[in-house]
């Protein structure tokens, strides 16, 4: 099996993507890039198993219905959505409150934070990947599973605080991040990419992503409910690790 990472952003050159190959003798980090453009994306999709993407798949199921009361007139379909709980659910999906649930950390708003302008370009490549090849499911049943690598890292027991940034301050903590990652996970090989790794947070968390989306095929993370199915199918549902990152090597069950 080979698992790809993409770390998305607006631009190709902030975006990085990580794929890594899964034999019996563990796992080796068999590419590693920053600055990848869509077609990139897409070609590297085709070419692996399993892609774990850190950016949102979908929108909040009420915001459409609430843009078109807004630029239609229709008010009662606005106000429905008065005050802060209304705003809410415009500006969080159901995956992302099931996020907070599970580990605390609250994911920024695909549409009311700066989270928008990539969801926007992965819409783009979600498009280009079913021209491509096949439409994929939203709630990552396919070959493409939404991820959020800082969720994955605290669910496997890695403490990963102030890892992204630039600095030097923020270097040094995916130094002792790296650190910890490969002492829970020996049978990862990342094929002399350390420094990249620790130079770049974009590069670390498409190596993250990498490993979710192993988790996601494997049937290794938390799987929206039947009463959840419908709407993770709208709005697109994170993946996260329902199981220790030692057991990711076995080939465990089925997505």
């Amino acid at each position: 099996m080979k698992t790809l990472g993409i770390d998305l952003a607006a631009d190709p050159k902030k975006t990085a993507a990580a794929v890594i190959e899964w034999t019996p003798e563990g796992a080796h980090l068999v590419h590693l890039e920053l600055g990848v453009t869509d077609e990139a994306i897409v070609g590297l999709f085709a070419g692996t198993d399993s892609t774990g993407i850190d950016c949102p798949l979908g929108w909040p199921q009420a915001l459409v219905p609430f843009l078109l009361g807004h630029a239609g007139g229709d008010a009662d379909a606005v106000l429905r959505h008065d005050g802060i709980a209304g705003r809410r659910l415009l500006a969080y999906r159901d995956t992302d409150r099931f996020v907070t649930g599970k580990t605390g950390l609250i994911p920024l708003s695909v549409s009311a934070d700066r989270l928008a302008h990539p969801a926007m370009r992965c819409a783009v490549i979600q498009a280009k990947i079913a021209n491509a090849s096949s439409v994929q499911p939203l709630d990552g049943s396919g070959k493409l599973a939404e991820v959020y690598p800082a969720a994955s890292l605290k669910l496997w027991g890695i403490a990963a605080k102030k890892y992204k940034g630039t600095g030097a301050a923020e270097a040094e903590v995916r130094r002792g991040v790296l650190r910890q990652l490969r002492a829970a996970a020996p049978w990862l090989d990342v094929a002399g990419y350390a420094d990249d790794l620790i130079a770049s947070d974009d590069l670390f968390d498409a190596v993250m992503a990498s490993l979710t989306a192993r988790a996601a095929a494997t049937g290794r993370t938390f799987r929206p409910d039947a009463g959840e199915k419908a709407i993770a199918l709208r709005e697109g549902w994170v993946h996260l690790p329902s199981g220790p990152l030692e057991d990711l090597p076995t080939d465990g069950g089925t997505a």
